[in-house]
């Protein structure tokens, strides 16, 4: 009797310890399974150094015993940037790999091929990769959530800009023909308001899968504006870059902030033709000697020493991964024992966090209603082998 009451009271005891842990697909006592999809190859690889990042924070954070006892096994697939590739290898992370979430996955046309199924799965789509406005609609897609400040609020800024410093000014836009492109364009137009007719004179748009963005330079300088927008990826924006100064033209240049690394943009485009293009920031730049002491950057460095000695200081996409990844990291040890799909997303949307990569006085702040991590920018400009910033941060609410 004695013996059968002691069995019942250490199950009764016994339950609620054992009920605290909770798990979904890509849970268990000893591992979290993130899913992740990259361009390692295609015209786009140049975000390569991102994905590499995260895969090493990961690797760190294992080194260190993981994140509440539990190992990350970090998924990466290439998907060469081609939206066809990216359901192929998103249906594989969610089907066969059974993944916790699908975390940073880059590309906005990559992106918006796989946001509804993910939705449908009930899958966190977590910190996209891309500042398209759509990542941030928790009413119709409540597992998606974007991280960059929107393309459409850069874009309001850059035209706020214009106004101010060069009110009666031609513009030229080249646009990446695709959301991306679009949403920095829409942003320009609705900035310039009733002038945006007027100011903008000329418009060239590309395919990625284009070769060479150069044909479309000739067009825009057939027109010769005053001010130039670039809003391209990394490849082809270094290609303007350089194709302007080889036409030995001279127009104010605005560069989209996702083009803006010196590694893999400035330095390939070269440090002479780059000198006055003006972009937006909202990182600290690692090649920038203000942040020489920064405390996150210190300890970028010796992780990057450590965990990525391949991968190039002068790259801004590396201390960017390794913020995403910290910031992932962060919300799976809020997640404790309950590592379900739903409560990585009620973790995500009641972020009130200072990364450390960002400029000073940004956090990630988001809430079930706002899906907007970040919203500051501040203006900077290109001179000698780095960025300038001037300005004061504004805000892109």
């Amino acid at each position: 009797m004695t013996l059968a009451l002691s069995a019942l009271m250490f199950g009764a005891l016994a339950t609620p310890s054992h009920a605290q842990k909770k798990y979904d697909p890509g849970a268990s006592d000893t591992e979290i399974k993130v899913g992740n999809i990259m361009p390692y190859s295609g015209p786009a690889s140049s975000y390569a150094s991102i994905g590499k990042s995260e895969a090493a924070y990961f690797r760190m954070l294992n080194d260190q015993g993981g994140i509440n006892g539990r190992k990350i096994n970090f998924i990466s697939y290439d998907d060469a940037y081609s939206p066809p590739k990216t359901v192929e290898q998103a249906r594989k992370l969610v089907e066969s790999d059974e993944v916790l979430l699908l975390f940073n996955p880059l590309g906005t046309a990559t992106n918006s091929a796989i946001q509804k199924y993910m939705n449908i799965k009930k899958v966190p789509h977590l910190f996209v990769s891309s500042g398209a406005s759509k990542w941030a609609d928790p009413k119709h897609f409540p597992w998606t959530m974007g991280w960059s400040p929107s393309y459409h609020n850069e874009g309001r800024i850059w035209a706020a800009w214009i106004l101010k410093n060069h009110p009666d000014a031609r513009i030229g836009v080249l646009f990446q023909n695709d959301d991306m492109g679009k949403d920095y364009f829409s942003g320009v137009r609705e900035g310039l308001a009733d002038k945006a007719d007027k100011m903008i004179t000329v418009q060239a748009s590309f395919e990625t899968s284009s070769p060479t963005v150069d044909s479309q330079i000739v067009q825009i300088r057939t027109a010769n504006p005053d001010v130039f927008l670039n809003i391209a990826s990394p490849k082809f924006a270094a290609q303007a870059i350089k194709k302007v100064a080889e036409l030995n033209w001279k127009p104010v240049q605005m560069l989209v902030n996702v083009s803006q690394s010196v590694g893999s943009v400035i330095k390939p485009a070269g440090f002479d033709n780059a000198q006055g293009v003006i972009s937006a920031a909202y990182m600290k730049d690692p090649t920038d000697p203000q942040w020489k002491d920064d405390p996150t950057i210190k300890e970028w460095l010796a992780f990057m020493d450590k965990y990525y000695p391949d991968g190039d200081k002068n790259d801004i996409y590396t201390l960017y991964g390794f913020g995403i990844a910290r910031t992932l990291a962060h919300i799976l040890e809020r997640c404790g024992d309950t590592l379900t799909r739903e409560n990585v997303m009620k973790q995500a949307t009641s972020l009130d966090y200072e990364v450390g990569i960002f400029l000073p006085g940004t956090r990630v702040k988001t809430s079930p209603t706002d899906y907007s991590p970040l919203q500051q920018l501040q203006m900077m400009r290109f001179k000698g082998e780095r960025w300038e910033l001037f300005g004061p941060v504004l805000s892109s609410e």
